[in-house]
């Protein structure tokens, strides 16, 4: 484990955490932070469409899409991305990946987590690895498995925005601010080139966010500025020693 704090963030497909949270992946590493991506699969099936099109055999979508998330990867500053290549559409989620996904939580020993919204009739993978990573979080927490290891705290699980946001009933409590490491995602964005129709429309997505965040942090009254953000719903409560 890292001397450093940590974070795990968890995508169904490999190109997901790219979009949904390219920024906050960028940005934490630049704050010190070892930020681990495990992608369960590399969404060879469901989301590339545009490489299945050309003809490419299983095979060789998989290796295009493996050598896209690495890049991405490089490009937000990420040194440990795991590749569990569990296959999609549909993500079968085992009891033997619940034992990988367990053992990654505990050798990472994050301080946040990240996943997919809690509904998605669109894409039933997303929300599938959510409730997979909520059991798993469980699991990593009982001095009952595995006994003679580090079990987990209680990090928060941070719910990345979905892609047809209005019909997931995802609920942003947290804008942060990605402006400083907004060419680090854009770059990694362009790192998929089996989804180029999703560079502009995360870039809008983004911009909408900053709005958001320029409203919440004080409005008219003066509200920081802010270019690009992203938003994220919390799964549990937040303790503080003082009300903001």
């Amino acid at each position: 484990m890292s001397a450093k704090p940590t974070a795990l963030v968890i995508s169904a497909h490999a190109a997901d955490f790219v979009w949904r949270c390219g920024g906050a992946i960028a940005l934490h590493q630049e704050l010190g932070y070892e930020v681990t991506v495990a992608c369960l699969s590399f969404g060879e099936r469901g989301d590339s469409a545009r490489l299945w099109k050309e003809g490419k055999s299983l095979d060789e979508v998989k290796a295009i899409r493996r050598a896209e998330a690495e890049a991405a990867a490089e490009a937000l500053g990420v040194g440990d991305l795991r590749l569990l290549d569990l296959g999609d559409y549909p993500l079968r989620l085992d009891a033997g990946a619940q034992d990988q996904l367990v053992d990654i939580i505990r050798d990472v020993q994050p301080k946040w987590m990240m996943s997919h919204s809690r509904w998605d009739p669109y894409n039933t993978d997303h929300m599938n690895t959510t409730s997979f990573v909520l059991e798993a979080r469980m699991i990593a927490q009982a001095w009952g498995h595995n006994p003679g290891e580090k079990v987990l705290g209680a990090p928060q699980l941070y719910l990345f925005e979905p892609h047809q946001t209005e019909q997931m009933g995802w609920k942003p409590d947290v804008f942060l601010d990605i402006t400083p490491v907004w060419d680090k995602k854009r770059a990694a964005m362009e790192c998929m080139n089996g989804q180029i129709h999703l560079w502009d429309y995360y870039t809008r997505v983004a911009q909408q966010r900053a709005n958001h965040f320029k409203r919440n942090s004080g409005g008219q009254a003066g509200g920081r500025d802010c270019k690009y953000a992203e938003g994220f719903e919390t799964i549990f409560p937040v303790c503080v020693d003082e009300l903001a």
